[in-house]
Formats: structure tokens, sequence, C-alpha cells
């Protein structure tokens, strides 16, 4: 493939690297290379967790490639298994995904951000929609970021396109975390160790709970739950992993988790 999708695996952690210079834009087939890597990663039992990055250090990704559109690149098409970027709809991706920001982090690219569990940020990382600027609208960060950050905040990132650095993106809450440029990798690979060791089905379940109750009332939600209606819910209560979370708590231990 002549525009990569970078990836390495350590264990069960696998981090993946938009390396397209200059700007790690977004094409269709790109797009689609990267919803492969993502669906392998989902459909990988051994995989527990993702940390998703940028090539160089001034760009995460700059979203769209505005420049092929501009050469008569088509915007509409098949953007692959996982929607555009190949996570935000990526279906039962019940599985933690960091995004560590290295630098710029707009457009479309900051929506394939807004799609992990957890963001930090280099402290030079900037966010912005700009779309407006383009003539198109930001339609994953319209539906998304009112519902993760203050109304009147996401509304003017929405409709004027402003900058936001890392301290305030911290400051309304899309980043978890900020560190140094230097310390941004060294950073998400020990966070993404610490995810590694923790229990996969209980994962599995936070994620498939949190998102079907961003289109449903608590009540409903509860109902389901306890009618077994959700299948991450329903594999963790009984399973082998449950149970030893049971023993290991009373033996005074730390729990093996086997995803079973």
């Amino acid at each position: 493939m002549s525009e990569p999708v970078r990836t390495r695996r350590v264990g069960g952690i696998l981090e993946v690297t938009m390396d397209r210079p200059k700007a790690n834009a977004i094409t269709l087939e790109y797009s689609q290379a990267m919803g492969e890597v993502f669906r392998n990663f989902r459909d990988d039992p051994d995989m527990r967790v993702a940390i998703l990055t940028g090539a160089g250090e001034k760009f995460f990704s700059a979203g769209w490639d505005l420049k092929a559109a501009a050469d008569g690149a088509s915007v509409e098409g098949n953007y692959g298994v996982g929607g555009f970027g190949g996570i935000q709809e990526l279906r039962d991706l019940n599985k933690p995904v960091i995004a560590a920001i290295n630098g710029i982090c707009c457009g479309g690219g900051f929506e394939i951000a807004l799609s992990a569990d957890l963001i930090i940020a280099a402290t030079h990382a900037t966010f912005s929609l700009p779309e407006i600027r383009s003539g198109t609208v930001a339609d994953a960060a319209s539906i998304k970021l009112p519902k993760r950050i203050p109304y009147h905040i996401a509304m003017d990132m929405l409709l004027t396109g402003r900058w936001l650095d890392a301290e305030e993106g911290h400051r309304w809450g899309f980043v978890n975390e900020i560190v140094p440029a230097e310390k941004l990798m060294e950073r998400a690979w020990e966070l993404a160790r610490l995810l590694e060791s923790g229990p996969p089905l209980v994962y599995a379940a936070i994620k498939e709970v949190v998102r079907e109750a961003e289109a449903s009332d608590f009540q409903t939600m509860m109902n389901r739950i306890a009618r077994k209606q959700l299948r991450t819910v329903d594999m963790l209560y009984g399973s082998e992993d449950q149970l030893e979370g049971a023993r290991a708590f009373a033996e005074k231990r730390d729990p093996i988790w086997k995803g079973k």
C-alpha cells in the first residue's frame, strides 16, 4: 500500500501510527486501510488495547485530505468498515483505545480522536474544527462534541473554527492528560500497559453500556441489563473472569484475567 498505516504490536497492545506526510490527512483508501487495522484489532482475542497517534511532531491528523478534494477527489464514497478514519463507526469495538495527540489535531482528525476512549496530548498539541471555512460540516463532531463538553464551547468550536491549545482542551474535559512531547508515547504505553493488565470482559461491558446509553434513558438501560439484553454484560456475568475477580479479592492477590 502506497499510503501506509504503521502498526507495532507488543503483547496485547497495538500501536497504530498514521504516517502520511505532510499532515497525516485521510483519503478514502487510507480510511479503508485504517478500518482493516482496527477490525483486526477488534477481532483478535489476544489484543487488549490500541494506541493511535500520528507520525512526526507537527500533525496528529489534519482530517480529510482537502488538497485531494481540491484536485477533484470525492468526499463521498466507501470509507471502509469503520467509517471515516477506520474507527468512528466500527461496530462492537469493545476494547480501550488511547489517542496520543502529537501535534495539530483538526477537522476529521479531531473527530477520529473523539472516537478514542482516552486522549492524552503533548503540550504543543492544538485542536480545531475548521470545516466552517471550507464549506462543509463537521458531522461527527456536531453529534459528539456537545455531549462531551459544555454546549456553548462545542458550538464555539463548530461555528467559528477557532483553535484550542492542549490546556484549554484539558480544561473543557476532552483531553485527559497533558505531557511533554518527548514523554507522549512513553505515557501512552504506560497507560496501555495498565489497561492491558485489566479485565477485558469488564472493559467490553463498560464500552457497550456507555455506547448504548447514549441513545437511551437510565431506567431503560437498567432494564435491558437486568433482562440480559446486552451481549457483553451477559458474557461477563457467570464468566471465569468474574469468579476469578471474587477469588482474588478473597485471597488478597492480583487477579489473573483470561478474557473468558
